[in-house]
């Protein structure tokens, strides 16, 4: 009998067909991209946006005595930003090479172009349970020990139930 596939996070399957894409700029993977708000902090994180990472040419690939030299970061934003980034540049260079965890970025290229900015879909309110939907959902999780998960358990369940209320039996 064959077993069922795990679910797979759909992350990891964005990121696994991003790759390609990103290594044409030459990203090693998407993870920058992905985590690029995080990494340069919220001044930065919706006015720049990363492009692409040149890499200098490496007379000797396969000397591990050589390692590769730096890249320049090209990234694009507007003007305002451009100056402030510019003045920054030595902190936010500081905080992309913490990510990579070695000096991976020695210079960042701006380029003053419109960045496209993502807003994020407005949250829906949900209605709170009734109380044999509350109840109900008690008794599912009276053999949870850990307190921690079983809360976090709860607010789950609390969200289904109230996005699906016919579904929840």
């Amino acid at each position: 009998m064959r077993r069922p596939k795990e679910p797979k996070l759909l992350a990891e399957l964005v990121g696994k067909a991003m790759t390609p894409a990103c290594r044409k700029r030459g990203f090693a993977s998407v993870d920058i991209v992905a985590s690029w708000g995080d990494i340069v902090g919220e001044r930065y994180g919706t006015k720049v946006q990363p492009d692409r990472l040149i890499w200098p040419r490496r007379p000797d690939r396969s000397d591990p005595e050589n390692p590769p030299e730096p890249a320049t970061l090209v990234v694009h934003t507007d003007g305002a930003t451009a100056l402030l980034l510019s003045h920054d540049s030595a902190q936010v260079i500081e905080r992309i090479n913490m990510f990579f965890g070695w000096a991976a970025i020695s210079r960042i290229k701006i380029l003053q172009k419109p960045v496209t900015v993502r807003t994020p879909e407005p949250r829906r309110e949900l209605r709170s349970l009734t109380g044999s939907e509350e109840q109900r959902l008690e008794e599912r999780l009276e053999g949870v020990e850990n307190d921690r998960l079983r809360q976090a358990l709860k607010k789950l369940g609390a969200q289904v139930i109230a996005r699906n209320p016919d579904q929840a039996a």
